[in-house]
């Protein structure tokens, strides 16, 4: 995932994963037997006026202590009172998610930064395949590595391997405190049902992330159905 030389730009949201994976970055850095700078990113969700919300600059803070700089970039786009009233969550978590990414790739684009770190991990990635299977009709994920813009910028995802519980672990191990992020919704998503219905796959198999996650990486093409289009004798005329 990295490389001698590399820029790399970790989003940090002030929750825990996000936390870890700035310090593993850091960390590693110490001790890699290559070369690369680290910078935090943090979307600000609550600015208060000109200056930065409560949550950015304890986010700011907290990297301070890791010895990565900060910088804090106002959200560009928040649904309205009326959208988060809709109850359309699709809308509001599509526009949202795509608004933060995209603030993140114009910024990294802008200063130079070729890697962009999230803090991605075994949990979110089964549960993504599951949102795009149940809800979009299609068999996709998130990658460890995923390169973007002719290859100018790669999204890393160096906690992909590990479950949310041990991420969690090493946290507490460390002495990392979540910080509260915001969101529109009060995190009544579909990838929060998604999550409570696989806590109860789950449960009742245990051994059953362990086999989703490696189904993921063995997929036999030959039995899945081909993709066709039926047209009806109304369409043909």
């Amino acid at each position: 995932m990295l490389a001698d030389g590399d820029r790399v730009l970790v989003g940090v949201s002030g929750g825990i994963d996000s936390l870890v994976l700035a310090w593993l970055l850091q960390s590693w850095r110490e001790k890699a037997p290559i070369s690369y700078t680290v910078q935090g990113v943090h979307v600000d969700m609550e600015p208060e006026g000109e200056r930065p919300g409560s949550v950015a600059r304890e986010v700011s803070a907290r990297l301070e202590v890791l010895n990565i700089p900060c910088h804090i970039l106002p959200v560009a786009w928040k649904p309205s009172e009326e959208m988060q009233a809709s109850g359309n969550t699709k809308d509001v978590c599509f526009k949202c998610a795509r608004s933060r990414r995209t603030q993140l790739f114009a910024y990294a684009d802008h200063h130079g930064y070729g890697k962009l770190a999230l803090g991605h991990h075994r949990d979110d990635i089964i549960e993504t395949f599951f949102i795009n299977m149940i809800h979009a009709g299609n068999l996709s994920t998130m990658v460890p590595k995923q390169e973007l813009f002719s290859g100018r910028l790669a999204i890393i995802r160096p906690l992909a391997y590990l479950e949310k519980k041990e991420v969690e672990t090493i946290g507490a191990k460390l002495g990392l405190q979540p910080i509260r992020s915001y969101c529109p919704l009060s995190e009544k998503t579909r990838r929060v049902d998604t999550h409570l219905l696989l806590e109860q796959i789950y449960a009742q198999l245990p051994n059953a992330k362990k086999h989703i996650f490696a189904a993921l990486s063995n997929v036999r093409p030959e039995y899945l159905l081909r993709s066709t289009r039926r047209e009806s004798h109304a369409d043909a005329s």
